[in-house]
């Protein structure tokens, strides 16, 4: 059963309620990071964000954003061989959805994520693939760099 996003947020507050200065926030993230004024520690998608944004237009954002040093870590599925760059995604994945949807995801090499990244100024970069359990089908990319000195 899918979930609002803003139920979703209540949930992530309610959970992770005692943690000092912890917020979740639920909005479009360029839009969010371009208008914010609050650097942050540690920016992470998990299957989100980066996935479904263009590189070139959310990672300067996230460095905008970032502490000096912070940590920027991201995971999507392992890309299908063959399919870099923007892919359009087609489906009725939506619950409730009467019509299919087109979205772009992007899907890189983790050696692809490295250069984008590096060229954007981020440092001491991990970009990997972990296997899928039992090793049948896609992995799960993995990406973790610090932000701009």
């Amino acid at each position: 059963m899918w979930t609002s996003p803003q139920a979703q947020v209540e949930r992530a507050s309610r959970w992770w309620k005692d943690i000092p200065g912890l917020e979740f926030v639920h909005a479009e993230a360029g839009d969010y990071l371009t208008s914010n004024t609050t650097p942050f520690d540690a920016v992470y998608s998990v299957w989100g964000a980066v996935w479904f944004t263009d590189p070139e237009l959310l990672f300067p954002l996230v460095a905008r954003n970032l502490t000096p040093g912070g940590i920027f870590a991201f995971s999507q599925a392992e890309p299908s061989p063959g399919a870099y760059g923007p892919q359009p995604m087609h489906g009725k994945w939506l619950e409730g959805r009467e019509s299919e949807l087109t979205v772009l995801r992007w899907q890189h090499t983790p050696q692809a994520w490295t250069d984008l990244l590096k060229r954007h100024g981020f440092n001491d970069i991990d970009a990997r693939i972990l296997p899928a359990p039992g090793g049948e089908g896609l992995g799960t990319l993995l990406v973790r760099a610090h932000g701009p000195a």
